[in-house]
């Protein structure tokens, strides 16, 4: 939790851009590199192949000193990277090699590490975003940081979260004025406190999304049948933003081949927005398993969507075989659907 920020400014990498890079490799294996020192210094040291080190070192003026190369990957390994993320955070940002160690990467490490990244998850940091060196922390990171504090600020539990003092004179940047904007724009629809905070640490890109794509995501919730003062129109948005239009629409198919009507399908969504995100094969295996086993009606698993989100090899199908031993004792009541189903849905205490 305590990178949460780093999710919300540095998203995956573009594989494409690896694609395109490592595409050129193969005509760079023969060829004669104009800086053999640092290239050597590439594959003795991080153990580069002779083409990656031969691209790496083409990038830099020719230079008999590697001082600085050095001082850099020994300064890492200080740290705590090991080599294995050293040489992607070469690979992704070449110019981390150098980097100034007092004025641009003690700093930022040392940042990133009061944040709570220590050791092994520093490393994996940086050998996925390491041109983040190069970011300003004062116009970027820091402000950031304190957007993101005084939203959460409002869940109890995440308070001590983000460890950054509170700053009141920092110029907004470009990510933060996305971010403070789209925090408004949600706000406007109601989503606000502990639901924006939990949005937030779970769906921190969606708020660094072009306002056009943040508005789609948010009316196609509301084109369900979701109103902005639902409680459960967070939790709309969460599914939606995280499945394409296809599976969404595919998985209303599914329900629909079960005997549930539109109407009904859409009434399990809406009780449950969360189920959509369940897997089609646990969907399927769940619902068979309560219509055809347990013999439950159609309409207790419409009003009670959320069961379908149990583990059915931890809680549903234990919970099944214990009320058989006991119903084949004779010692279970006979009731409705709704009474033999609360022993699913109660707690594990209860049961």
């Amino acid at each position: 939790m305590q990178t949460l920020f780093l999710k919300c400014l540095y998203p995956k990498p573009n594989n494409s851009t690896f694609l395109c890079f490592f595409s050129s490799l193969s005509s760079l294996s023969h060829s004669r590199t104009s800086n053999p020192s640092l290239s050597n210094f590439l594959i003795e040291t991080l153990a580069f192949s002779e083409p990656r080190a031969v691209s790496i070192s083409d990038r830099f003026a020719s230079r008999k000193s590697l001082e600085k190369p050095h001082s850099v990957v020994q300064f890492l390994r200080q740290f705590g990277l090991s080599d294995v993320q050293i040489q992607p955070s070469v690979r992704l940002y070449p110019k981390i090699l150098s980097s100034d160690i007092e004025k641009t990467l003690k700093p930022k490490l040392q940042f990133f590490k009061d944040l709570g990244l220590t050791g092994p998850e520093l490393g994996k940091f940086i050998s996925k975003h390491s041109s983040v060196v190069h970011d300003s922390l004062e116009k970027k990171c820091i402000p950031c940081i304190d957007m993101i504090r005084k939203t959460l600020v409002d869940d109890k539990n995440n308070q001590d979260l983000i460890r950054v003092p509170q700053r009141s004179n920092w110029v907004f940047s470009k990510p933060e004025l996305k971010l403070k904007r789209s925090i408004a724009f949600l706000e406007s629809c109601g989503i606000v406190g502990s639901q924006l905070s939990m949005l937030l640490r779970t769906k921190p890109w969606l708020f660094f999304l072009p306002e056009p794509a943040l508005w789609n995501n948010i009316s196609r919730v509301l084109d369900m049948g979701f109103s902005v003062d639902s409680r459960m129109l967070v939790h709309a948005v969460y599914t939606v933003c995280g499945i394409s239009g296809e599976t969404l629409s595919r998985k209303f198919e599914m329900l629909r081949s079960f005997g549930f009507s539109k109407d009904e399908c859409m009434g399990m969504f809406w009780k449950a927005p969360r189920l959509l995100r369940t897997s089609e094969d646990k969907l399927k295996f769940g619902i068979d398993f309560f219509l055809n086993d347990v013999k439950l009606e159609r309409d207790v698993l419409v009003s009670n969507p959320s069961c379908l989100m149990f583990s059915m090899e931890k809680r549903v199908i234990p919970r099944y075989r214990v009320l058989q031993v006991i119903k084949s004792k004779r010692l279970l009541q006979k009731g409705r659907d709704q009474v033999l189903f609360a022993y699913f849905v109660c707690r594990k205490r209860s049961f």
